[in-house]
């Protein structure tokens, strides 16, 4: 069936690009399920990134009988194409200009994925204006629809690497521009939609895993060089991103009001150490450490979204086969670090 894994792949990854988002953007019998259970066409806003690509492309995979809109500044006219010819309309706009934002279609289901992470510390005007005045802006633009939109797990604070993370109810007091930034983000739409009825669910996604980029993409990179990995923040969480595209389109199903939060991340605590000797046993090398595990860490605890829709679909041993394998072949990256073992919260 189109849907199912492919014989095989598990031993030989990815051949190229192409190939690596065509399994990222193939969705599973319960996005196709739950999308066809949904009213209306979808938008995505701020489609261009690491992630928009290939979430709407499995949006208009799953759903194609629905119009599937990306909506960008599109500073890589390229991508136009792109999705177009995956028969995806694209809206040119700046949704930091509130007549662009009044211009957008009447669209019933939107997913808001835009943000801005690297090189927060040093300009943190612009952090706070992509973060939360954009997405104020965009929320109050909504009326009588359905947001997803995207969080991260960087709003908790550091919890004991024994907790199991932090669950939705867990009080938002974290380090750093970056991340009191993302808490302005949900605070601002939460309050927009509070006051146009729309129905919210904040997405807090912890560390997508892509071949291009990644914690495992971060850590592989570092063994296969022979460069020391940084223990300190010694335990993570990981979802592959084609899991996060399939959760992010299901969740809205899970729209709220008042606003509701997810957690979506892989359901195991991770050790660094694991990871980077399991990566090496794949690559051929012996890792090299730096540091000592501290007591704390970001981690999140996404058991209601299993609760909701199920366990991810790809494992961690496929994710390690895939991206070992990635490396050794020397393919593309994004150059994009996650910045996993930043503890004080300047990206």
């Amino acid at each position: 069936m189109q849907h199912q894994d492919h014989a095989g792949e598990a031993e030989r990854g990815f051949a190229d690009v192409e190939a690596l988002e065509e399994r990222l953007s193939r969705p599973d019998d319960d996005v196709i399920a739950d999308l066809a259970g949904i009213d209306g066409d979808i938008m995505v806003l701020g489609a261009t990134g690491k992630i928009g690509p290939t979430l709407t492309r499995m949006a208009k995979r799953a759903a194609p009988d629905k119009r599937v809109i990306a909506v960008a500044r599109f500073t890589d006219p390229s991508l136009v194409d792109r999705f177009q010819s995956q028969d995806i309309e694209t809206i040119k706009a700046d949704l930091l200009d509130r007549e662009a934002i009044a211009a957008l279609p009447d669209v019933r289901n939107v997913l808001f994925i835009a943000g801005f992470k690297f090189g927060a510390s040093g300009t943190p005007a612009r952090t706070w204006a992509t973060n939360t005045l954009l997405p104020a802006q965009v929320a109050a633009g909504l009326s009588d629809r359905r947001l997803v939109a995207f969080s991260t797990g960087c709003v908790y604070p550091f919890v004991p690497i024994t907790s199991g993370g932090a669950t939705e109810d867990y009080p938002l007091t974290p380090l750093g521009e970056y991340a009191n930034s993302c808490v302005g983000r949900e605070r601002a739409i939460e309050w927009e939609a509070s006051r146009n009825g729309t129905a919210t669910l904040m997405f807090r996604l912890n560390y997508a895993i892509d071949c291009r980029y990644g914690v495992l993409h971060d850590i592989a990179m570092k063994v296969f060089h022979d460069q020391p990995v940084d223990l300190t923040t010694g335990y993570v969480n990981v979802l592959w991103q084609g899991d996060n595209n399939a959760m992010a389109l299901r969740s809205l199903k899970f729209c709220a009001t008042p606003t509701a939060a997810l957690n979506v991340t892989g359901p195991e605590t991770l050790s660094i150490r694991y990871l980077a000797e399991e990566l090496a046993k794949r690559m051929g090398k012996t890792p090299v450490f730096s540091g000592q595990e501290a007591e704390t860490a970001w981690l999140n605890n996404a058991g209601k979204a299993f609760g909701l829709m199920g366990y991810p679909k790809v494992s961690l041993h496929q994710m390690l086969d895939w991206v070992a394998e990635w490396i050794i072949r020397e393919m593309p990256s994004l150059g994009k670090p996650t910045g996993f073992e930043v503890r004080d919260g300047a990206y």
